[in-house]
């Protein structure tokens, strides 16, 4: 494994080392009390040994692992990041295609509703023209019955005065005329009348 020191910490150790080592190997005097805060070389060399042999020993094994540790850390930060980016594009794609799918429902929608009024149009016109076809052919019929009716009676009738103008015409004018004379006479008197009637 690479040390992975940190490069500061490394400095920090070797300015210190060297304003210790440079305090106690100069002769120079010092005041009272920076004497306390120097060292002396006895005491010096001893934990000057210690110290490196823990600074040693911290950047071979702890130093790896804290690092290491750190980057893992940093490294499943980073992960639940884009794990969290990724999930928030596919609620955005999700809630877009929800949308389309929204629409698209309501167009579908719309359209059924006006192909559903179109189809009720369609209907409604097919039996108003069925209906006023059969009213159509239900007068029509009715006005021939009618007229049938009305000739039926026409002829009846007009049977019913050729007899009784027969006998009130052999009444009046006697026996001038045959009978069949008399009933010709009167029938086309009332074809006469007949056809001034239609004229009407």
């Amino acid at each position: 494994m690479d040390n992975k020191t940190p490069k500061g910490v490394r400095k920090l150790a070797a300015l210190g080392f060297a304003a210790i080592s440079a305090a106690s190997l100069s002769g120079c005097s010092m005041p009272e009390s920076a004497s306390i805060l120097i060292p002396k070389p006895a005491e010096f060399i001893p934990a000057l040994i210690a110290f490196l042999v823990i600074w040693f020993l911290l950047a071979k094994y702890a130093w790896p692992t804290i690092i290491k540790t750190l980057d893992d850390r940093q490294a499943k930060i980073q992960e639940d990041l884009d794990a969290a980016e990724r999930t928030r594009a596919e609620v955005e794609k999700e809630k877009h295609e929800y949308a389309t799918r929204v629409d698209q429902a309501q167009r579908e929608a719309g359209e059924i509703v006006a192909e559903a009024k179109k189809d009720a149009e369609s209907v409604r016109s097919e039996v108003l023209a069925k209906a006023q076809k059969e009213a159509s052919g239900i007068i029509a019929k009715s006005h021939e019955a009618l007229e049938g009716e009305r000739r039926k009676a026409m002829i009846e009738l007009s049977g019913s005065v050729v007899d009784l103008s027969v006998e009130i015409a052999g009444k009046i004018i006697g026996n001038d005329l045959s009978e069949d004379q008399q009933r010709a006479l009167a029938e086309k008197y009332l074809a006469e009348v007949g056809k001034t009637n239609d004229n009407e």
